[in-house]
């Protein structure tokens, strides 16, 4: 009684260059879809496609980009919202901008494509617009980049003051994109909104500094078209908030503590509500940027394709949430200035467990690939191997460790210097020791933390994979929140998994006999996981603890728990 419906991309948009409409994401095609409908361009070829998809998907208009504070204007507004855009239009972005000549010094090919590139750019001409400003010194005229020693092509004075530009230079301060530097005073009796980008003698973050972080995250994604990354890119911006939140040591006043706790209300509402429609459809998206774990091992086998010569570490901080690597990504920058982040963000599976998700990372496959080891990790190094053998390497070129400490750090160089080695996994489960003896709540969790970064281990870590000639990439296979006992559903033997933030059963029939007894637990649909796996997952901000206990804990489908950080850590130098 079924028909077989097929579609393809020629049928959906005939008049425009299938090559071309090919390379872009799935989630563009709506808005080229309605763009198409909105302006009927007829029948258009290669370029004119890529002009039509620039102007129309990406809201990037070359022949509008004449100055440059448009320039700076239309990056600022990718870059910032983290719009990923395939190769095949910067291409075409950078060959239009250069016929005109207005654009000839300045380094395109770099700051289009790369936002990290883009933001150090910004980052290096910030000085030299300080220091013009104390001079006032309305002179335009550049030395050139070589005369203050800048690393980017290009002009040396960036018009930050332009309107269009001045708009996002508080957040991008306040959000970490763009660090303060040491600055003439005069530069802010000049132009007093420069100050958020000057260090000052006390460089802790104050109340002022969480105010203006607070809102620039009151603006909550919803709706049911919402696009992945907008929410990566949210729970970046809410990690920094919640890690500056941490670091400051006077008591939050009333007014302050009530606008965080409703905001973390509504970002559970909207983004419990946003996974129920989307998250089985990340499942299937293509890793050219990794958007679950499991798409990170293919990502990595990418470097390996492209360079012969390359080694790839992949380092997991186990429980690691994106605000606690915020917080140990400052104290690395302070220990080691040499260090380069390029952060983003990815999905964890649900639910949020070890067993679930860093199997799935280590595997490279979702959880349901693997049933005869999804309640345990034993089995890591197994999958880890015969992944990477699929993609074409032997298995003395391939290692995994786990449990990595300061003590074994000897045995981890050992292992790094096998001359065969191409790829290693090393798990540090230092961060879910914290977290799972933790008695002080989310702030005891955070103060642990920076006491174990200010020790020095992950810098020491570091140093040691990048001099064995490794590219470093980290993530985490979860993250963590705190949550208060809701009591109600006893242990008994019947769930699988008995977790404090959820339980798992072997069918609906059980786990919807224990949801009765608490009906604000969420019945997880067991998208991508093994037939007999059933989660019922605590309601959020609670835990199945005993009434009133507060815990942090993992297993959940919280921001915090779900979306974790994915960097990749460069050195400079040799």
């Amino acid at each position: 009684a079924g028909r077989k419906l097929s579609f393809n991309l020629g049928d959906l948009f005939p008049n425009l260059s299938y090559p071309v409409v090919a390379a872009l994401d799935r989630a563009d095609l709506d808005a080229l879809f309605e763009a198409l409908a909105r302006h009927e361009p007829g029948r258009l070829g290669d370029n004119a496609t890529k002009d039509f998809v620039l102007r129309h998907v990406f809201q990037m208009a070359p022949d509008g980009i004449r100055r440059p504070t448009d320039l700076l204007g239309t990056l600022l507004r990718r870059h910032y919202a983290g719009r990923r855009v395939p190769r095949l239009f910067d291409e075409r972005l950078i060959e239009l901008l250069r016929r005109g000549g207005e654009f000839d010094d300045w380094p395109l090919e770099t700051i289009v494509p790369d936002a990290r590139a883009f933001f150090a750019f910004l980052q290096e001409r910030w000085p030299v617009f300080l220091r013009a400003l104390a001079r006032r010194d309305d002179d335009r005229v550049d030395e050139g980049a070589e005369e203050y020693g800048l690393a980017f092509d290009g002009p040396t004075r960036l018009p930050f003051d332009d309107s269009e530009v001045r708009v996002y230079v508080d957040n991008l301060f306040a959000e970490g994109m763009l660090r303060p530097v040491d600055g003439p005073l005069e530069a802010v009796k000049a132009q007093p909104w420069v100050a958020c980008g000057i260090r000052t003698r006390d460089a802790s973050p104050d109340r002022h500094h969480l105010e203006r972080l607070l809102g620039s995250v009151e603006d909550v994604p919803s709706g049911e078209n919402v696009r992945h990354e907008a929410w990566t890119r949210f729970a970046m911006r809410w990690g920094r908030l919640v890690a500056t939140a941490m670091a400051i040591e006077e008591d939050l006043p009333d007014e302050l503590s009530g606008r965080l706790a409703q905001l973390r209300e509504r970002i559970d509402v909207e983004f419990a509500a946003w996974l129920g429609r989307r998250y089985a459809g990340l499942v299937n998206l293509p890793p050219v940027r990794p958007v679950m774990l499991h798409h990170v091992l293919r990502s990595l086998a990418r470097r390996l394709e492209e360079d012969p010569d390359a080694r790839v570490a992949c380092i997991v901080v186990d429980g690691l949430s994106l605000g606690q690597w915020m917080t140990l990504r400052d104290v690395l920058e302070h220990q080691d200035s040499s260090l380069r982040f390029d952060e983003s963000a990815v999905f964890a599976w649900i639910p949020t467990i070890t067993s679930v998700s860093r199997q799935a990372l280590f595997a490279g496959t979702r959880p349901g690939a693997f049933p005869s080891s999804i309640h345990t990790t034993a089995h890591e190094a197994r999958l880890w191997s015969r992944a990477w053998m699929d993609e074409g390497l032997r298995a003395d070129q391939v290692a995994y460790r786990r449990a990595v400490g300061p003590d074994g750090l000897e045995g981890v160089s050992e292992m790094l210097s096998h001359p065969r080695l191409r790829v290693v996994g090393l798990v540090i489960d230092t961060v879910d020791r914290i977290m799972h003896g933790m008695e002080l709540g989310t702030e005891g969790m955070y103060g642990d933390l920076r006491r174990w970064a200010r020790g020095g281990f992950m810098r020491d870590l570091l140093e040691l994979v990048h001099g064995k000639g490794f590219r470093v990439t980290l993530t985490s296979d979860h993250g963590n929140v705190e949550a208060t006992g809701l009591g109600g559903i006893p242990e008994g033997v019947v769930a699988l998994t008995s977790g404090q933030r959820v339980r798992v059963y072997p069918d609906a029939r059980m786990r919807r006999r224990m949801q009765a007894q608490c009906p604000e637990a969420i019945a997880w649909e067991p998208h991508g996981l093994p037939p007999d796996f059933f989660p019922l997952l605590a309601p959020a901000g609670r835990a199945f603890v005993r009434q009133g206990q507060i815990v942090v804990s993992h297993g959940g489908c919280s921001l915090e728990e779900v979306v974790v950080p994915l960097v990749d850590i460069e050195r400079d130098g040799p």
